[in-house]
C-alpha cells in the first residue's frame, strides 16, 4: 500500500465536474478520482476548516464510530474496476480489525475529519496513477492542452480520465502538503 494525501480538488469550468487529486507522499505520482459536487464539499469543508453550525453526515459517522467504541485507523482505496474506484474503512474495535466498504469520496472525507492516513493499493496506483514532468505541469493540469505522462499507462482504460483532466480548471482548496 502507498500513502497519499489530498493535494487538491479541481473543477472543470465547462461542466463543473470535480476530481479529487490524491498525491503520493513519497513521489510525484497522482491519483485522480472523479467525485460529485456534494462529495467535493464534504472533503473541502474540513480541509478549509469551514465552521458548520450542525454536524454534517461525515461528522455524524465519525461520532457514531467513536460512540460504538471503535476507532478509524486508516482508509484504503482498494480497487479500480470498470472505471469505478472502491475503498474500505479500516476500524479497530476491542482489539479486532474491521473493514467496512465505502465510496472513496466518503472514505476520504472521513479520513480528513479523523486525521488518519489514506492509502492506495499498489496495483490501483500502478494502473490509474499519473506522473507529470514537472510541478508546474501538475499545477497547470486544469488548462486544456496535450501532455505526455512520464510513465506508460494503459491508454484504453485511462482515456476518459485523461480527457477529463485535460479540461480542468484548478480550484485550489488550500494545499495541505500532508493531507490534513
Amino acid at each position: 500500500m502507498i500513502e497519499v494525501f489530498v493535494e487538491s480538488i479541481r473543477v472543470n469550468m465547462a461542466n463543473y465536474k470535480r476530481v479529487v487529486m490524491l498525491k503520493e507522499k513519497s513521489s510525484s505520482r497522482y491519483l485522480p478520482i472523479w467525485i460529485g459536487h456534494f462529495e467535493a464539499d464534504a472533503i473541502a469543508i474540513p480541509m478549509q476548516k469551514v465552521p458548520v453550525s450542525r454536524p454534517l453526515t461525515h461528522d455524524l459517522l465519525r461520532s457514531a464510530i467513536s460512540t460504538l467504541g471503535a476507532s478509524l485507523d486508516r482508509v484504503v482505496i482498494t480497487d479500480l474496476a470498470d472505471e469505478t474506484f472502491y475503498a474500505k474503512l479500516i476500524l479497530t474495535q476491542e482489539g479486532r480489525t474491521l473493514e467496512v466498504d465505502a465510496r472513496p469520496s466518503d472514505a476520504i472525507a472521513l479520513a480528513i475529519r479523523a486525521e488518519v492516513p489514506i492509502f492506495v493499493e499498489d496495483r490501483v496506483l500502478e494502473s490509474a496513477g499519473v506522473t507529470f514532468d514537472s510541478e508546474e505541469e501538475a499545477e497547470a493540469v486544469g488548462r486544456s492542452r496535450e501532455r505526455e505522462e512520464s510513465v506508460p499507462l494503459d491508454e484504453e482504460k485511462l482515456t476518459v480520465f485523461k480527457q477529463f483532466i485535460n479540461t480542468l480548471e484548478i480550484d485550489d482548496m488550500g494545499k495541505s502538503g500532508e493531507g490534513k
